[in-house]
């Protein structure tokens, strides 16, 4: 990376030199954190690392607070003051969670190891580094600048990767609060781009009602509810091509789970199908859902039932992600970094925060690879550069 001499000069040099003499010390964190485990089905493990991270964050200088949950474990939100003399005003909220896709043990099949440069373990990417970016960012402005130039509230929720149904109310609320949001999620490609849209997630459940019978002495008394959703499955697909086809538009539906039937003698009389669906615009949810609900059976004799609907709402681009955008592109090139960006096809808690209307930048987080597969890693050499946009971005607010 070249860096010419106006770069090095000013607070983001600074920041860029301390997490480079600290990198050390950053990656024991992110081992720390993926080595405690934290499946979003397992509360007592999620709720364990909530305490260690909350030790963490108070030691700082944070007010902890926890949301007590009952299914999950309880989300974290952590207060940090401005420095005094710095006029009051609405915080920025650091937004992300602390639940993996991981079962309990994983860590047996893909331990936490350093290789080649890149750090290794369930994960590591998305997004436990993002979370130790937050610790040092903050620790690091503390340090450097002798306090936080504004306010700064951290949200860690525990049930991101299932949904985010009992966090949902509570990130809203403080994104309300919140001046901005940056989001601390994976960055998207090998490059490290950021996230200034990505795609609203929805899921539907296809559920048919048929008639069961003997398949062997009365085949055709049954009514099988496997054929009429097999049906269904073509249409949903069609749908595809015919009325959400063009690429450009970016909606897809996907039927990613089928079910049915009780033995292979017996005329099914259930089967259901599960689709997952992608808009980048909220006004097309509303098209692909009169399209799925007008969905007619086949056979007659069959009964149809959809229910679901849209769960998470895009992040349609905004004025107000292009300026924050504007501003960590301006940051990282003081450190000479050519900072990029780019929409997703995943969805985030930021789609919430966005929805609203709060200026919200995702991505923020680790460089690396393999998101919920064995492979995920980040990697060593972009960590410091990360973490010092991380800080930058809270200096200027």
């Amino acid at each position: 990376m070249k860096i010419t001499k106006k770069a090095i000069q000013g607070p983001m040099a600074e920041y860029l030199k301390h997490f480079e003499a600290h990198r050390d010390a950053l990656v024991e964190t992110i081992r720390q954190l993926v080595e405690m485990e934290s499946p979003s089905d397992n509360k007592a493990a999620v709720d364990k690392l909530g305490q260690w991270l909350g030790a963490r964050f108070e030691k700082l200088g944070g007010k902890v607070t926890f949301h007590g949950q009952k299914k999950f474990g309880d989300h974290l939100q952590a207060d940090f003051p401005a420095k005094t003399g710095v006029p009051k005003a609405k915080p920025i909220l650091l937004l992300g969670h602390f639940d993996t896709v991981y079962e309990l043990g994983a860590l047996a099949k893909m331990p936490c190891k350093l290789e080649s440069g890149r750090l290794y373990g369930p994960g590591v990417f998305d997004m436990k580094s993002g979370i130790a970016f937050m610790l040092h960012a903050i620790e690091a402005l503390q340090t450097l600048q002798g306090g936080l130039p504004r306010s700064v509230r951290v949200l860690l929720v525990t049930d991101e990767e299932v949904g985010s149904d009992s966090s949902r109310a509570i990130t809203e609320r403080l994104a309300k609060q919140s001046s901005a949001v940056f989001v601390l999620e994976p960055s998207a490609g090998p490059k490290g781009a950021l996230k200034t849209a990505r795609k609203g997630v929805g899921e539907y459940t296809v559920r048919v009602t048929g008639q069961a019978s003997h398949a062997g002495l009365d085949p055709f008394k049954g009514q099988s509810a496997i054929v009429e959703l097999a049906h269904q499955i073509t249409r949903i697909s069609e749908l595809n091509k015919q009325e959400f086809g063009e690429p450009k538009r970016g909606l897809t539906l996907n039927v990613g789970i089928i079910r049915g039937g009780t033995r292979t003698n017996v005329i099914a009389a259930e089967a259901s199908a599960d689709v997952d669906v992608r808009v980048e615009r909220l006004s097309d949810a509303a098209k692909i859902d009169r399209k799925m609900r007008a969905l007619k059976p086949v056979n007659r004799k069959c009964k149809l039932e959809i229910t679901g609907g849209l769960n998470r709402p895009p992040m349609e681009r905004s004025a107000g992600a292009d300026a924050l955008f504007a501003k960590a592109e301006r940051l990282a090139l003081e450190i000479g970094w050519k900072l990029k960006e780019t929409a997703v096809g995943g969805g985030s808690d930021g789609n919430f925060t966005a929805a609203l209307g709060i200026p919200t930048l995702d991505g923020l987080g680790a460089v690396g690879d393999g998101a919920h597969a064995s492979h995920e890693h980040v990697l060593i050499e972009a960590l410091p550069r990360r973490a010092a946009l991380i800080a930058g971005l809270l200096a200027e607010g």
